[in-house]
């Protein structure tokens, strides 16, 4: 069951994304989270995502989707350990 609920993701597969996918796949992530962590994070990656949509350097757009996912992985995966 563990395993159905977080999947594992290999970012090296995910960098290819656009920011607007990467938007969705965080969103669709905290639905995984109880309810009050899910709104705060639903939250935090819209106004992230306001914040860096016209970023124009690419190599800048492949840190913050990197990192993004990175710790999408370890925030879902802390709540599932409680």
């Amino acid at each position: 069951m563990f395993y159905r609920l977080v999947r594992q993701i290999s970012v090296d597969t995910k960098i290819g994304m656009t920011s607007l996918q990467l938007y969705k796949y965080l969103l669709r992530q905290c639905e995984k989270l109880p309810p009050d962590a899910c709104k705060h994070y639903k939250f935090a990656i819209k106004q992230s995502y306001k914040q860096h949509k016209s970023e124009s350097d690419p190599e800048r757009v492949k840190e913050i989707i990197h990192k993004s996912i990175c710790d999408a992985k370890w925030i879902v995966n802390k709540y599932l350990k409680k």
